[in-house]
């Protein structure tokens, strides 16, 4: 009853998969890609934090403890911008890389690659008030605003948690020097913004498997949609069972024409039979005129027996043939000697000479 009502009932089939991919509708969990970004950046800045640090002290000493430019004319100036320019660009050059790679592997790593040129043509829907203010304003985007509250509530309580903790010695860092509360501030900050960094993990995975779940919720077809790819994809199934039927007939009237011409009919006994037919004078090995398996079998032997074409069982000799030969094709090479042998079996039988099959070979 449910799929007489358009329900989605039956799972999405490759070609929609597809369909779907090329149109950019896949699985993907922007939350996932944004929190693996921070706990990489978090890392990166871990590992390549030292080299920034010792620039940003390195130039703050330059510009305050160095003694006075003698002349500050614009050579001077634009002299000095290129020399911050480079060290900067070494400083901060594998950070940058390393971020960029890290947000590409965050979106391949959830769709592979994917080149969609459609989301890149102008969509006028996109800019349109009144569609703008449907998404604005409908469930899918209250949802989001309740996850995105949680998140913040999330984020926060990691952070309060983690302060707390660290507590008593944020109270006495009035006792300390100005170089122990710059490596303490750091220290905590590295490792609270780490721990926020996995609990946006934790969410963004739930987020992805969520993501999933929906996209193949929304792939899945009704019974109708099912009928209408059979129909694009391999045509009205109605018009490929006449188009099969034909297909049978035309190849029973063939093979109807074809038996009474044959001089053998070679059987394993009852699954395989092959027809064989050797004019000397026509042909230079004998040629196989029809074969078949299950009911086809069935019906070579029948029209063998109503015209007289005799009938022999040679089981490896059949299989051979059926495997290696189309219709209308000579038997091959090595199988003359075993045909010989039917083919004098059957010649005696009619009280004929039979023909030089080995000098024909």
């Amino acid at each position: 009853m449910a799929e007489q009502y358009g329900e989605k009932t039956h799972d999405a089939t490759p070609y929609r998969r597809r369909k779907a991919r090329e149109e950019g509708n896949v699985a993907k969990s922007q939350d996932l890609a944004s929190a693996v970004m921070l706990l990489g950046a978090v890392l990166v800045v871990w590992y390549l934090g030292v080299a920034i640090v010792k620039f940003l002290f390195a130039e703050a000493e330059g510009c305050l403890g160095a003694a006075p430019a003698v002349r500050a004319d614009n050579a001077w100036a634009a002299q000095r911008l290129m020399q911050v320019t480079a060290g900067a660009a070494l400083a901060l050059g594998p950070l940058l890389a390393a971020m960029a790679a890290i947000a590409a592997l965050g979106h391949i790593g959830q769709v592979g690659l994917l080149f969609v040129p459609k989301k890149l043509a102008f969509d006028g829907s996109r800019i349109d008030p009144l569609k703008g203010a449907q998404r604005i304003f409908s469930v899918q985007s209250l949802v989001r605003l309740g996850l995105g509250i949680f998140k913040i509530l999330v984020v926060g309580a990691v952070a309060a948690i983690s302060l707390y903790h660290q507590w008593d010695a944020i109270l006495g860092l009035g006792e300390r020097d100005v170089r122990q509360i710059a490596l303490y501030i750091s220290d905590v900050t590295f490792w609270t913004t780490l721990k926020i960094a996995i609990a946006l993990i934790i969410l963004a995975l739930l987020d992805f498997a969520y993501q999933k779940h929906k996209y193949e919720q929304d792939l899945k077809m009704t019974t109708q949609e099912l009928k209408e790819e059979m129909k694009t994809t391999q045509g009205d199934p109605q018009v490929a069972a006449r188009r099969r039927q034909v297909q049978r007939q035309l190849a029973l009237q063939r093979m109807g024409s074809a038996i009474p011409q044959a001089d053998v009919v070679v059987t394993n006994p009852t699954e395989l039979a092959i027809a064989l037919k050797y004019n000397i004078n026509e042909m230079e090995a004998p040629v196989v005129v029809a074969k078949g398996s299950g009911t086809v079998a069935a019906r070579i032997r029948r029209l063998a027996l109503e015209n007289d074409i005799p009938v022999v069982e040679r089981k490896e000799l059949a299989r051979i043939l059926y495997k290696q030969c189309e219709v209308n094709q000579q038997v091959p090479v090595e199988q003359y000697a075993a045909v010989a042998e039917v083919l004098r079996y059957v010649y005696e039988l009619k009280g004929k000479k039979l023909p030089e099959l080995g000098e024909a070979a």
